[in-house]
């Protein structure tokens, strides 16, 4: 009888050891992608519209092949701007990244922010409902 407690603790043993192990050897799903928004403003010499620059188009319109690229890619949810002008205009960008510091990355690598034609503000976001397109 002592034997057969001493084989069977024996074998609960190890097949705890065993569990320990593959448990140890699985990978963590990994972690899903957080949802962040910046939202984005000219700066005040751009106010103007006669103001803007050769560069300042330009870095513009890198912004938005960079916003693109961002789209193909599946990292940016939605991009877009108000249709006032001045100091009243600002545009949004929702999108995923692993964490904060892969967001804020992401924000200061836009060509608009880089240039100095846009500043941004960086923020946890959550989408709760979104319209399916067509």
């Amino acid at each position: 009888m002592k034997n057969l407690y001493v084989r069977s603790l024996t074998s609960l043993l190890c097949i705890s050891a065993i569990a320990r192990s593959l448990a140890a050897q699985t990978p963590e799903p990994a972690a899903e992608p957080k949802q962040f928004i910046y939202v984005l403003h000219l700066v005040p010499r751009l106010y103007d519209d006669k103001a803007w620059t050769a560069e300042d188009k330009a870095a513009v319109d890198r912004h938005l092949a960079n916003f693109k690229a961002a789209v193909q890619s599946g990292q940016l949810i939605l991009a877009g701007r108000t249709r006032e002008s001045g100091d009243k205009t600002f545009g949004v960008a929702i999108f995923e990244a692993a964490d904060e510091a892969a967001a804020q990355k992401f924000m200061q690598a836009d060509p608009a922010i880089a240039a100095g034609v846009m500043t941004a503000e960086l923020h946890p976001f959550a989408v709760v409902l979104q319209r399916k397109n067509p």
